[in-house]
């Protein structure tokens, strides 16, 4: 039986091949299901930030399904969301009522895993670029549910806005001070690299690595462990 890391070999060329563009849905939680096999950790903290983030101004990005309703991409989202369906029912009724909204794609991912990951890597990869501007809109919206933007540590039972932001926007924290202090020029940054711009790209290199024949099995172990870890930033 083929490992995750070799499914996500075989897509690295792979393009994914649906005929139509997903369709906008929403569905029940209960009837999002996990893909099977799929056996990757999530990050717990990852999550409950999340969870608190979505609580205050709804998901902002969809989860990705097959046609029967399995996750393709979005299981940090997915879980964020089940904790405010087990312990913010207000919250939870407030934003998915009618269910929570999905892109759908039509195919069946126990037929073909391949597809599934190559969905899951290219709806991982085309998280949007939000401008400053939108940055600083959702910013507002966080500090209208009390997050606070502070430059240290927040006071005992303050919600910290710059962290939950980086989740739900992908930019770094130095990034986002930048935006929120009204400095939009382009800066230098170390390196001229930021973790949310190259955590992409080190991916699909690693896979292009794990392609080659003559890989030693420590350098391949140690490359399916970070190609993991990547993934679960979503």
């Amino acid at each position: 039986m083929g490992t995750y890391s070799d499914a996500l070999k075989s897509t690295s060329t792979r393009k994914p091949n649906i005929e139509k563009s997903p369709i906008n849905a929403k569905l029940p939680l209960e009837k999002i299901l996990k893909r099977k096999n799929d056996t990757r950790e999530l990050n717990q903290d990852h999550t409950e930030a999340l969870a608190e983030s979505i609580a205050a101004i709804g998901l902002i990005q969809p989860l990705a399904v097959d046609n029967q309703g399995r996750l393709l991409a979005g299981g940090h989202r997915r879980a964020a969301i089940e904790i405010l369906m087990q312990k913010d029912k207000k919250s939870y009724e407030k934003w998915f009522s009618q269910g929570v909204p999905v892109h759908r794609f039509d195919f069946d991912a126990s037929k073909d895993e391949g597809l599934a990951l190559a969905i899951e890597a290219t709806e991982n990869e085309k998280r949007r670029d939000y401008t400053p501007t939108e940055v600083r809109d959702l910013a507002d919206r966080l500090k209208a549910a009390g997050y606070h933007f502070t430059d240290g540590r927040p006071k005992k039972g303050q919600k910290a806005l710059i962290p939950s932001l980086s989740i739900i926007v992908g930019k770094s924290h130095r990034t986002l001070h930048r935006y929120l202090s009204g400095d939009d020029r382009k800066k230098t940054l170390p390196h001229g690299r930021v973790f949310s711009e190259m955590a992409p790209k080190v991916n699909r290199s690693l896979v292009k690595l794990l392609e080659c024949d003559d890989v030693p099995d420590h350098i391949s172990e140690l490359a399916n462990k970070l190609m993991k870890e990547l993934s679960g930033h979503e």
